[in-house]
């Protein structure tokens, strides 16, 4: 389940060290497709002190993964000498039992219930009222549309389905962390293949970077 190697690129499982320096190494395990997104924030913000683990970004399509994959995760990580470990996660469709695994093992997570919310910032998502009938992606889902969404769904075996699955959404908004013209093109051409009206917001890292930057708050015990 987890590699010796990390590629920050799009569906990662693997682990990467990014520790310099004489802070306590923070483990923190990941879903592969913040992976770009956790890196990028650690770079920029030179938290250097944290080992990063992924796993698989398809679990979304299988939510139940997620929770005993963690709880795995978790298990490999003490076993391998991490003193503090971090799941970067939200709960991510596992309807609490998530949550369970980590009061049980006294590990934190991303606040939020997904990365749509993380990525906006958790407050102004739950603030915003029109987005019931929204469809979202992120720039992992922008470039991994076709193996995240369409395949997984069967629309390219069966786009007949297409209105059974997104009849009752009216719109596509995507929720962009770098500003990339061509992923905006994806991402408009995803919202047509979806028969949906198209919306941009630039979110940037949103509360995924401030929580990675709490983890090196020394008032944390860094």
């Amino acid at each position: 389940m987890i590699e010796n190697s990390v590629n920050d690129g799009d569906d990662v499982v693997g682990s990467a060290s990014l520790q310099r320096g004489g802070r306590q190494k923070v483990h923190v395990i990941a879903c592969g497709a913040i992976a770009r997104e956790i890196l990028a924030v650690a770079r920029m913000n030179g938290l250097d002190h944290i080992e990063l683990t992924c796993l698989p970004a398809i679990w979304h399509a299988t939510p139940e993964k997620i929770a005993p994959g963690v709880e795995q995760a978790i298990a490999e990580a003490r076993a391998a000498g991490a003193a503090r470990v971090f799941v970067a996660y939200a709960d991510c469709g596992t309807g609490g039992l998530l949550d369970v695994v980590l009061a049980r093992e006294g590990v934190e997570r991303l606040s939020g219930p997904h990365c749509y919310s993380f990525f906006s910032g958790n407050d102004a998502f739950a603030a915003r009222e029109d987005d019931v009938t929204t469809f979202f992606l992120t720039d992992f889902l922008a470039r991994q549309f076709e193996a995240f969404v369409i395949e997984p769904l069967g629309l390219d075996r069966h786009p007949e389905l297409r209105d059974i699955y997104f009849g009752n959404y009216e719109k596509l908004v995507y929720l962009s962390q770098q500003e990339d013209p061509e992923l905006q093109v994806k991402a408009r051409e995803a919202a047509a293949r979806l028969g949906l009206a198209y919306e941009y917001r630039f979110t940037g890292y949103g509360d995924l970077e401030h929580e990675l930057k709490a983890l090196a708050d020394p008032r944390t015990g860094d």
